[in-house]
């Protein structure tokens, strides 16, 4: 699945319908680089599970959790982790996972320790407003984006 955006707002709009859908256990795993839009469309994936918009990149945090009523959104930042040691020495595995929906920003660098079952987001920013969206292994959400 290809979307292409022309804004900030098309983009958290996009990624609401996404965060309406989503369910315990879900991973999403982005790409893309600085700049290219994963906080943003992290910030529609909360506005879409009723989590409000309140959204902030974790890199100096590492994770940043929002929790709502049912569910909490654990949203990783993974650039200067690299491998599954280091991941280790995080406490990643310590989420509970299966009960709330994570993000993870920078996922190429722990590619080997996502599951199968992971939702990949690369986000290729065009130029200052218009981004490319491409959602592989999102089968189950294919309405998100009709």
């Amino acid at each position: 699945m290809k979307i292409i955006t022309h804004s900030p707002e098309e983009t958290i709009e996009f990624a609401a319908k996404l965060g309406k859908m989503l369910s315990a256990g879900d991973i999403i795993a982005y790409k893309g680089g600085l700049g290219a839009g994963k906080t943003t469309f992290t910030r529609g994936i909360a506005v879409g599970m009723g989590l409000g918009d309140n959204v902030s990149s974790p890199t100096f945090a590492l994770v940043n959790e929002y929790a709502g009523e049912k569910i909490t959104l654990y949203h990783f930042d993974m650039y200067r982790i690299m491998g599954e040691e280091e991941l280790e020495t995080t406490g990643f595995f310590d989420y509970p996972f299966e009960d709330n929906v994570v993000a993870v920003e920078w996922s190429e660098n722990i590619a080997d320790c996502l599951p199968p079952h992971t939702i990949y987001v690369t986000i290729n920013r065009i130029d200052d407003d218009t981004r490319e969206i491409i959602i592989e292994n999102g089968g189950k959400y294919a309405s998100a984006w009709n």
